[in-house]
């Protein structure tokens, strides 16, 4: 129902604001946004930053997801919830290749939830908006069988888009997904991706992956305790993305979660240690474990053991 006569006649009546005005606002808007969005229109290859989040249902940080974008094509790293609606952002801001259609391949770090539970979002979204070609999806054991499950789980919207009369493309819906291991797991004329072996809360294989392109070479880490395999495949590398908690604050955590933490993730005292031995020209935090710590605090503990250059990562920033 709309609004009454009453409420009808007690609304304001909008007034035409400026050209000039409407310009101001959308820079300011912009700006606000993110403003590494502002180099999105730059060449060469960028990491864009779709979400940081954790488990934890931090409206301002979607779920982990990393897209590395080159020469016009956006290859995902893991599918954290939001993943859809960060591409759309960014694609508005003129990240062209994170329109939803054009979204077609993505490589899982492992089958945790949080770094998952976007693909159903991913598959059908990318389709429903005019993919042609089935999703292509990467990552360890299990993968091939979840991607299974997900296409069996949707088999009614499937059916109903292709028997009823929305216009759709025949192929879009599939998903070709395949289970790999350390090794090159894909290549392009863009990129050659290879993935590496990280160790992450009792996962038999969880990964982390090297995307190298022709000006850039970019390492993400996945969720991992500290590993030499991190180290080694940056081995000064342009960009490291790399899972982090707060040294600080882990210390007020109770002993069972302090058991977990140790085994599955990396500290920033010990991100510290590992990023002066990996030499990453940048380092970026990411799907950060605040327990109330800011940004600035992270970047002040890890300023404790590493000079080299960090941010701590935010949704939609560009790098």
């Amino acid at each position: 129902m709309g609004p009454s006569s009453w409420e009808r006649r007690n609304q304001l009546s909008p007034r035409p604001i400026p050209r000039i005005m409407c310009s101001l606002l959308l820079a300011l808007v912009t700006l606000l946004a993110g403003p590494a969005l502002l180099r999105a229109q730059a060449s060469g290859t960028q990491v864009v930053i779709l979400g940081t989040g954790t488990p934890n249902p931090d409206p301002e940080r979607s779920g982990p997801a990393v897209a590395v974008v080159v020469n016009g094509t956006a290859y995902l790293v893991d599918a954290g919830a939001g993943i859809m609606r960060r591409a759309a952002q960014a694609a508005a801001l003129g990240v062209a290749p994170l329109l939803a259609s054009r979204l077609g391949i993505v490589f899982l770090t492992h089958l945790h939830s949080d770094h998952t539970i976007g693909l159903p979002d991913l598959i059908h979204t990318g389709w429903v908006l005019g993919r042609k070609e089935p999703l292509r999806m990467f990552g360890p054991p299990g993968t091939a069988e979840l991607a299974r499950h997900l296409t069996e789980a949707y088999a009614a919207d499937i059916a109903n888009r292709t028997e009823g009369l929305q216009p759709h493309t025949p192929n879009g819906w599939q998903v070709d997904a395949r289970d790999v291991s350390a090794g090159k797991v894909y290549q392009d004329s863009n990129v050659t991706v290879t993935a590496f072996q990280v160790a992450h809360d009792g996962w038999k294989v969880a990964l982390g992956y090297r995307l190298e392109s022709k000006d850039r070479v970019v390492v993400i880490s996945g969720d991992t305790r500290p590993t030499d395999a991190v180290v080694d495949a940056c081995n000064g590398c342009d960009v490291l993305v790399h899972e982090v908690y707060s040294a600080d604050k882990f210390a007020l955590r109770e002993p069972d979660w302090q058991r977990y933490h140790a085994d599955a993730h990396t500290s920033t005292t010990q991100l510290a240690a590992l990023a002066t031995r990996a030499r990453p020209k940048l380092l970026v935090l990411f799907h950060q474990l605040f327990w109330d710590a800011t940004d600035a605090d992270l970047l002040a503990e890890i300023a404790r053991g590493y000079r080299g250059r960090v941010v701590s990562a935010r949704d939609l920033e560009i790098y």
